[in-house]
């Protein structure tokens, strides 16, 4: 690892991370493969996202790919020559007892997370593009879950949050023909919020980014949760939480700072306290 002032920059080869303001960019780094995600690239991202969820300096994270493509999915070489262990050869007290947290795929992260798509976005890189909170995407993107067409199915919940998150015919037709669509089809069904050229994809996620973390790194998470635990229960109770998770901010001393800094004709210097 190398620091330099206000920021932290990491190299592993296939990923990169870096941190500066308060903003965490992990990037897929395999051009040549399409960042396609191999076992050991699953792991280290495993590990990256657990840095973003513990590092109290990062408030908000990126996911992104080189190359002109965010991850063309698992690195189905890898999956032809046996390599990486596949559920078949564990046993099914593993698969049951298995540790969510202990993944990418079903990891919570409090913090918000941006995906910048380029390029292909198929497989396990839709599902990882599907994790996050915001889909931005460029021109040139492409989206699908073609693993139907191989003989699987995607098993990194590409078919639970697209059936939870978008109308269902247009969920089922991605799900079950396994056919790619491009960045304006992603844009009409809701997977992303905003396409812009290729050149500006990154500094369009930076802005949302920076945004973002400039805000009370408590009330972000907190209003996240709330987002996130409204999907799955009635209103009443979504409003129930919302007003506790309210009053319990309220009394944070970032939700004092935010008036004061208004009366006082200043930006807010929020701590996340």
């Amino acid at each position: 690892m190398s620091f330099t002032l206000g920021r932290k920059c990491v190299s592993d080869d296939d990923l990169l991370f870096d941190v500066k303001d308060h903003v965490a960019v992990i990037t897929l780094n395999r051009p040549a493969q399409r960042n396609a995600i191999n076992q050991a690239m699953s792991r280290n991202l495993t590990a990256f996202m657990e840095r973003v969820r513990e590092d109290d300096d990062i408030r908000v994270a990126i996911i992104t790919g080189s190359g002109g493509a965010f991850s063309a999915g698992a690195d189905l070489k890898e999956r032809a020559s046996g390599g990486g262990q596949r559920r078949e050869d564990q046993s099914p007290a593993m698969v049951i007892e298995a540790d969510l947290a202990a993944k990418w795929t079903t990891m919570k992260i409090e913090k918000p997370l941006i995906a910048a798509v380029d390029g292909y976005c198929l497989a396990g890189g839709m599902e990882l593009s599907l994790i996050c909170d915001i889909r931005i995407c460029s021109t040139e993107a492409q989206f699908g879950l073609p693993e139907i067409v191989r003989g699987f199915f995607p098993g990194g919940g590409g078919p639970q949050r697209l059936a939870k998150s978008l109308p269902q015919s247009i969920a089922m037709e991605i799900i079950l023909t396994g056919d790619r669509i491009d960045a304006e089809t992603a844009l009409r069904a809701g997977i992303v919020s905003r396409v812009v050229p290729v050149e500006d994809l990154m500094p369009t996620a930076m802005k949302l980014a920076t945004r973002i973390a400039g805000h009370a790194p408590l009330a972000v998470r907190a209003v996240k949760d709330l987002a996130q635990a409204s999907q799955e229960v009635t209103l009443d109770q979504a409003m129930r939480l919302g007003g506790a998770l309210r009053w319990i901010v309220g009394k944070t001393d970032d939700a004092k700072e935010g008036p004061r800094a208004f009366v006082e004709k200043r930006e807010p210097k929020y701590q996340g306290r």
